[in-house]
């Protein structure tokens, strides 16, 4: 089940949906640049298997990777991130502390759930920007996080004006909040039911340390071991320089992540979290080695998904109103019965 509201009707039809898509490209992207002084460059759709330069994400999804006839190497592999990529990018592209770069990504995910926000499409915004080495804390984090809401919200509000009928509903401020304090707060509930509850409430919150156990063993999300930083004491007893931004979506009435981002591994952390993971063996592949060997800078990153983004302020029920995807027929006939118009 799709879970579209029973009352939903598009407050865009399909012709100014895409309109408004390219609006809200154009001007996000801008804000975002401004916000953190990001050059746009451009970025492989497929990297080297084996390398080490592709997102392992949670560490558990297949990237598609196909051989190429011309090549008598290993098989190349379809970007899932572009997480790695972008720090060694910054490195060889010689940028300097406070400034970085920012790209479209583009990435097929096989492995993801389909339902109303997941699609195994995946575009995004990926951006990096490098740190001097006193700025890996906590608070250049939120820092970082308060700029780019501060882009979002003005979206929104460029979108209202060209759309009155779509009302803002995002605060002025976004919330932070721990992912050991929601525990604490929520202890009977899951993850995502603790989002649920935070971002009901807020309306925009961005959840700190993911990835990193809580005091119950467990973790608020998974994420690999090797981009963001999610051991480092960010206090006593919480640990952590990343997280997620997630909004309150007005029209599924459920949380939505629009970002995920954190302060990058750092050589000690990288070696802490691969320990931890028992992924040790991957200290030998060429992108771990340049880390390893201080060859790439100290930086900030994340990702922030396109068609989240426009789902979100255009006030969408459906991811697919806003891309152009492939969807199981249960899916497609319980759209077109809800008055969810699929490109």
């Amino acid at each position: 089940m799709q879970n579209i509201p029973s009352d939903y009707r598009p407050l865009l039809n399909v012709q100014q949906t895409e309109r408004a898509i390219k609006q809200i490209k154009d001007y996000f992207e801008r804000s975002l640049s401004a916000e953190l002084r990001l050059f746009r460059v451009t970025s492989p759709l497929f990297v080297p298997a084996g390398s080490g330069i592709n997102d392992d994400l949670n560490g558990i999804e297949r990237p598609v990777s196909f051989p190429v006839a011309a090549m008598e190497q290993a098989p190349v592999e379809i970007v899932q991130s572009l997480a790695k990529w972008k720090r060694m990018a910054l490195a060889d592209y010689g940028y300097r502390a406070g400034t970085g770069i920012y790209t479209d990504m583009n990435a097929i995910r096989p492995d993801d759930t389909i339902d109303a926000i997941h699609s195994i499409y995946v575009d995004q915004w990926d951006w990096e920007m490098v740190l001097a080495p006193r700025q890996r804390n906590l608070e250049m984090l939120k820092q970082t996080v308060r700029r780019i809401y501060a882009a979002i919200v003005r979206t929104e509000f460029v979108i209202h004006e060209q759309y009155p009928e779509i009302t803002p509903c995002l605060p002025e401020e976004i919330t932070f909040v721990h992912a050991e304090d929601a525990l604490q707060r929520y202890p009977r509930l899951t993850p995502e039911q603790r989002e649920y509850e935070l971002a009901r409430e807020h309306g925009a919150i961005f959840v700190i340390g993911i990835g990193g156990q809580l005091s119950d063993g467990r973790v608020h999300g998974g994420r690999a071991p090797d981009y963001d930083d999610w051991t480092t004491e960010t206090a006593p007893g919480y640990a952590g320089l990343n997280g997620d931004i997630v909004v309150w979506d007005p029209v599924r009435q459920n949380s939505l992540e629009l970002s995920s981002m954190g302060i990058r591994v750092d050589d000690v952390a990288l070696l802490r979290q691969l320990e931890l993971t028992g992924t040790m063996d991957r200290r030998q592949l060429y992108w771990h080695t340049r880390l390893l060997q201080g060859e790439l800078p100290q930086t900030i990153g994340g990702g922030i998904g396109q068609s989240r983004l426009c789902m979100f302020l255009l006030r969408k029920a459906h991811i697919g109103e806003v891309q152009a995807s492939v969807w199981p027929d249960t899916i497609r006939n319980e759209c077109m019965e809800s008055g969810v118009q699929l490109m």
